[in-house]
C-alpha cells in the first residue's frame, strides 16, 4: 500500500471539545487540506500553529456538488503521491462528508491508506441545541437529495447540508408535502460553538428567514399526532381492528369472507372512474386498498405472509417485466411492450408445470370479463377470427340458433344458445377493440337515464305507473332519446 491519507473531523466548533490526539496531528506540522476553511475552530486552529490549504475556490468553479466532491478528491488523491496528508473535515468524517465516501470507495484502486480519524459530529450538538433526545428515533436527511417519501413524520428529522436559501426553498416545498404549513422547525447554525444560534420559524417562513451559511442545519419535530397519509399508520389501523381489542367483526373474518366485498369495491371503483368523479375515485380507491391490506393482515395473522412480501413480489414483477425500464432492453412503442411482456410471462412459466393455456385464465371474474380474457388469450396462439366482419357472421348464427329453441320452448337449450350468442358477441367487440365490460355499463348507464326521465314523466302526471300503458311509457322512452 501507497501513502496514507488521514481524515479528521474539526468537530462542531469549539477546539475545546477537539480530542487531544486529534488536536495534537492538526498542529503537527504534517500537510493539512481543509474541504472548507469556513468553520468556527480554524481561527482558533491556526493560533495553535496549524498551516493547511483549504478546497473552497473548487466551489466556485463547479455548478453541482458532485463535481465539487468529485475534484477534491481527485486532488487528494494526486497530493497522497508526493507524501502522507491529513484531510479535515467539519464534524465527524463519516457524517455527511461525500468526499470522505469518495475517497474510501476508491482508496484500493488509487494505491492509497485511508484512515478514519475520528472527531465529534454536529448531531450531538444540534440535539443539545434543540434539547431533544435521540433515543425517541430520528432520521439524518441530506437537504441536496431529499425525497418526501423518505420522511417519517412520526420521528425527529435533521436536515444537514442545507447550504443556501435556494436548497432551503427546494426543503421547504418538499417538508410541505409531509406537514402542515404552521409546523415550527428550528434553524441551526453552528451548532456546539460560541457562534450557535437557534431560531425557530413556521415551515412556511423557512426560505425567508434563511441566512447564507454552511453550518446551517434543520430540525424538523415529529407530528404531534398520527399522519394519516403515512403509509405505517394505514398499516396500524388495520391491525389495530384485528388486535385484541379490535373489532368483533373484523377479527372473524377471514380470506374466503371477504371476497364479496373484493369484487363489490372494485365494481364501486369502476363507476366511480366512469362518472369521473374525481373525490369518489379516492374513496373508491380506499376502500379497494382497505381489502388488499385486511388481505394482508389475515396472512400475517395465520403467520403465512405479510403485506411486504405482497409489495416485494409486485416490485419484482415490475422491474422484471419492464427492462425497458429498469435495463438496457429499447422499445420504441406500447405494441413493442406488449410483446416483451408476453416473452418475458413466457419465460416466467418455463419452469412450471404445463398446464392447459386456459388453466386459471379469468379465474373468479364474472363471466362476461372471463369470456373476453378467455378469447384473448386463445387468440395469442392463433385461434382467432381473421377479422370482426366473419366474426359477425358467427353472431347471426348464433342468432337463429336461439331463435329456432326460443320456437321449441326447450330451457336448457336456450340457455346453451343464449350464452353461445353472447359469447360470439364478445368476440365481435373484442375484435373492433371494444371492451364488453365498459361497452355494457355504458349502456347501463343510459337505461338508468333514459328511465329515470320516465319516472319523472310520470311523477309529474301525478299518476302511479299502473295508470300508463306500455306504448305511453314507451313514447316517453322516444323522449329521453330524442333529449340525448
Amino acid at each position: 500500500m501507497g501513502h496514507s491519507i488521514t481524515v479528521l473531523g474539526l468537530g462542531a466548533g469549539d477546539i475545546n471539545q477537539l480530542p487531544l490526539g486529534i488536536y495534537k496531528q492538526l498542529i503537527s506540522n504534517k500537510r493539512v487540506f481543509l474541504r472548507t476553511k469556513e468553520h468556527p475552530v480554524v481561527d482558533a486552529l491556526q493560533l495553535e500553529g496549524m498551516e493547511f490549504k483549504s478546497f473552497d475556490y473548487i466551489y466556485e468553479q463547479h455548478d453541482q456538488f458532485e463535481e465539487v466532491y468529485e475534484e477534491i478528491t481527485s486532488i487528494l488523491f494526486q497530493e497522497s503521491k508526493l507524501g502522507d496528508l491529513i484531510y479535515a473535515v467539519p464534524g465527524h468524517p463519516l457524517v455527511a462528508e461525500k468526499t470522505v465516501q469518495l475517497l474510501l470507495q476508491h482508496a484500493a484502486d488509487q494505491n492509497v491508506n485511508v484512515k478514519i480519524g475520528g472527531g465529534q459530529s454536529f448531531i450531538d450538538a444540534l440535539f443539545t441545541a434543540v434539547e431533544v433526545d435521540p433515543i425517541e428515533g430520528f432520521q439524518l436527511l441530506d437537504g441536496t437529495d431529499l425525497e418526501k417519501d423518505d420522511i417519517r413524520t412520526n420521528q425527529h428529522v435533521i436536515i444537514g447540508q442545507v447550504y443556501d436559501a435556494f436548497i432551503a426553498s427546494d426543503v421547504k416545498l418538499t417538508l410541505m408535502e409531509k406537514y402542515p404549513d404552521e409546523h415550527k422547525v428550528a434553524i441551526v447554525v453552528a451548532a456546539g460553538s460560541s457562534e450557535e444560534t437557534v431560531t425557530y420559524v413556521p415551515l412556511y417562513e423557512l426560505d425567508r428567514q434563511f441566512s447564507l451559511n454552511n453550518l446551517t442545519s434543520l430540525y424538523v419535530p415529529p407530528l404531534a399526532e398520527e399522519d394519516l397519509r403515512e403509509f405505517s399508520t394505514l398499516r396500524k389501523i388495520i391491525k389495530d381492528l384485528r388486535g385484541p381489542n379490535g373489532c368483533p367483526w373484523d377479527k372473524e373474518q377471514t380470506a374466503v369472507s371477504l371476497k364479496k366485498y373484493v369484487i363489490e369495491e372494485c365494481y364501486e371503483l369502476l363507476a366511480a372512474i366512469d362518472e369521473d368523479d374525481i373525490d369518489h375515485m379516492i374513496e373508491e380507491l380506499g376502500d379497494v386498498l382497505l381489502q388488499v391490506m385486511l388481505q394482508a393482515q389475515i396472512g400475517e395473522d395465520d403467520g403465512m405472509f405479510a403485506i411486504e412480501d405482497v409489495i416485494q413480489t409486485i416490485s419484482e414483477k415490475m422491474i422484471r417485466r419492464h427492462p425497458h425500464v429498469f435495463g438496457d432492453a429499447q422499445v420504441s412503442n406500447a405494441d413493442e411492450v406488449m410483446v416483451n411482456w408476453q416473452k418475458i410471462k413466457a419465460t416466467e412459466r418455463t419452469n412450471e408445470q404445463h398446464v392447459s393455456l386456459l388453466e386459471g385464465v379469468g379465474k373468479g371474474y364474472p363471466a362476461l370479463i372471463r369470456a373476453y380474457e378467455l378469447q384473448k388469450k386463445a387468440a395469442k396462439v392463433g385461434f382467432d377470427w381473421a377479422d370482426a366482419k366473419d366474426a359477425w357472421s358467427k353472431v347471426q348464427e348464433e342468432i337463429r340458433e336461439f331463435e329456432i329453441e326460443m320456437e321449441n320452448h326447450h330451457r336448457e337449450k336456450q340457455l346453451d344458445e343464449f350464452g353461445d350468442m353472447m359469447f360470439a358477441l364478445i368476440n365481435v367487440g373484442r375484435l373492433l377493440k371494444i371492451y364488453p365490460e365498459e361497452a355494457l355499463t355504458r349502456t347501463n348507464e343510459k337505461f338508468i337515464r333514459r328511465f329515470q326521465y320516465i319516472e319523472k314523466r310520470v311523477n309529474e302526471s301525478g299518476q302511479p305507473f299502473e295508470h300508463f300503458t306500455l306504448e305511453e311509457l314507451d313514447q316517453f322512452w322516444t323522449e329521453a332519446k330524442d333529449r340525448e
